[in-house]
């Protein structure tokens, strides 16, 4: 039996590129490798946000009203409701000013119960330590 952990560091603001969105959906679709595993053998991603990476996580995106496709805030809650271990970056936040009732925590209008955490660079950094492939979006 063996766990291979994935890190996806998301550092890429969530306009004029898709790259924080595909860094979320390869984290989601990183569930579907188990049917290749062995039995016993899994996959378990993390999703850290931070530097710019961090204007993902703020509430009330609108992208579905007014393009028609589906919000990187609606990404982070399907990571969410499939219990991905989220991390948004403290001290990024209080860089930009952003406070936490303006964050996305959580999918529970969908019947999640994770909750994405708050976390210092350092313990953001002790996760990409343990990681055994990390991605940078």
């Amino acid at each position: 039996m063996s766990k291979k952990r994935l890190g996806f560091i998301i550092k890429s603001l969530p306009y004029k590129t898709e790259a924080s969105k595909l860094a979320v959906t390869h984290a989601i679709s990183s569930q579907t490798a188990e049917i290749y595993l062995e039995d016993g053998d899994s996959v378990e991603p993390v999703i850290c946000f931070i530097g710019d990476g961090v204007f993902n996580c703020i509430k009330g995106q609108q992208s579905m009203k007014h393009y028609g496709i589906t919000s990187i805030e609606q990404h982070i809650k399907n990571a969410l409701l499939l219990d991905l271990k989220v991390m948004i970056c403290s001290e990024d936040l209080e860089k930009f000013r952003i406070k936490k009732e303006s964050v996305i925590m959580d999918a529970s209008e969908m019947g999640g119960e994770t909750l994405a955490i708050i976390a210092s660079y350092t313990e953001i950094q002790k996760e990409m330590n343990a990681v055994d492939h990390l991605l940078f979006f």
